[in-house]
């Protein structure tokens, strides 16, 4: 007889995305497993679709708004993989038996502050995967997914083309490549690139598209997270900076050239991918100030920004070649 789970994360995409492997190993290792996924609405759509999750109980707010009705589930365990006061709480309150995800903050602040690198040399999804040893579920080590439905189809523009999808969007200005950098790469490789953002990437990608050739093609501001997914499934390539989509492209398993600014991959969330080969990463190493947050800030602390401005762009475009 199956048992029923709840898997806690909250937020955000490349966070979310990293918890795949965790319920897919629930699911495996029963199939008569039911796995429930508590997050915030505006993430839903990340797992919506994904055949290894049950249910999706989401929040607006508060956790108030859902809780009566996940206590009415009586789950056989809950396995909270973001640990914080809100999650704590929650499980407080269903009682039931908990695992937790260790965050390890204190070695956060340790590299950021002191840049002590006593993090251990795992990734995130593995120490989320540690999670279930206590619950005696193997885990799976097949990587990342993430689902898409089939009425998302790829915008017809690239329909048959060759292209590099280049993610130029990041929540915070200190994770994201200059617009000049972006244009030389561009301009340096005559090959199409797909530029890939929010609402917040418009004036970029519009500056990017009048000192470039004809080579890009924007849609930033223009596609859903589905359909920014579809077009990273298709890519050749991708360039990402380290956020989100980054994360997606590993669970495509895609060839990534990932760019570092003021955070390092020592944090543990560098892409999650198979084929080592495929997992380019390019960073100014040894800079005395780097990394200077575990997030990011909206400006160079330091007023420099060497961690991004002493970026060779030929040290991204010789994997493109």
């Amino acid at each position: 007889m199956g048992k029923k789970f709840l898997v806690i994360r909250f937020s955000s995409i490349g966070d979310i995305v990293l918890t795949t492997p965790v319920v897919r190993s629930i699911k495996l290792d029963s199939s008569d497993n039911e796995v429930h996924f508590v997050t915030k609405k505006s993430f839903v759509e990340l797992i919506d679709h994904n055949p290894n999750i049950d249910k999706v109980y989401s929040f607006e707010k508060s956790l108030s708004e859902i809780a009566n009705e996940l206590k009415l589930e009586k789950y056989d365990a809950v396995i909270d993989l973001h640990n914080n006061l809100r999650s704590r709480l929650i499980t407080m309150f269903l009682n039931r038996p908990v695992s937790r995800f260790q965050k390890l903050n204190f070695k956060k602040w340790l590299l950021v502050q002191f840049k002590l690198k006593l993090m251990p040399s795992v990734h995130i999804v593995d120490r989320y995967l540690a999670t279930l040893s206590s619950l005696h579920i193997n885990p799976d080590a097949s990587g990342l997914d993430f689902f898409i439905p089939d009425d998302v189809t790829l915008v017809s523009e690239l329909n048959g083309k060759s292209y590099v999808a280049f993610v130029i969007g990041g929540t915070h200005l200190t994770k994201k490549l200059p617009v000049q950098k972006i244009i030389n790469i561009c301009n340096q490789v005559h090959i199409p690139f797909v530029l890939i953002g929010g609402k917040e990437e418009i004036a970029d990608a519009q500056e990017v598209l009048k000192q470039t050739h004809g080579n890009v093609i924007d849609y930033c501001g223009q596609l859903s997270i589905q359909q920014s997914s579809r077009v990273i499934q298709y890519a050749n390539a991708v360039i990402s900076n380290d956020t989100g989509m980054m994360h997606i492209a590993a669970a495509f398993q895609k060839k990534i050239i990932s760019v570092w600014g003021n955070t390092v991959p020592e944090l543990g969330m560098y892409p999650y991918l198979n084929e080592e080969k495929n997992n380019i990463i390019v960073e100014v190493k040894n800079l005395s100030c780097r990394p200077c947050s575990k997030i990011g800030f909206s400006a160079c602390p330091k007023n420099h920004f060497n961690c991004m401005n002493m970026i060779n762009e030929s040290d991204i475009t010789k994997h493109l070649i």
